[in-house]
């Protein structure tokens, strides 16, 4: 699931627990909504890492400079 997946679990969840006054006789939609806002924050906490782990680093001026010493350049 991407990152617009997830946060469409949080849009329809908080619409869910926030915006409607549904009355279902077996489900309480209520809680169907926090659920999904939750399992949407957690897929965004996942992706969010994923994707800072598979950024390459940045070099910065430094490094490059300190690199320019070391092979004489």
């Amino acid at each position: 699931m991407g990152l617009g997946g997830c946060i469409l679990l949080v849009t329809v969840g908080a619409i869910l627990t926030f915006a409607t006054d549904w009355k279902v006789q077996s489900v309480n939609l209520d809680v169907v909504g926090l659920i999904m806002m939750l399992v949407g924050f957690i897929g965004i906490c996942v992706y969010t890492s994923v994707l800072r782990r598979r950024r390459p680093p940045v070099a910065t001026q430094s490094t490059l400079i300190e690199e320019e010493r070391r092979h004489g350049l």
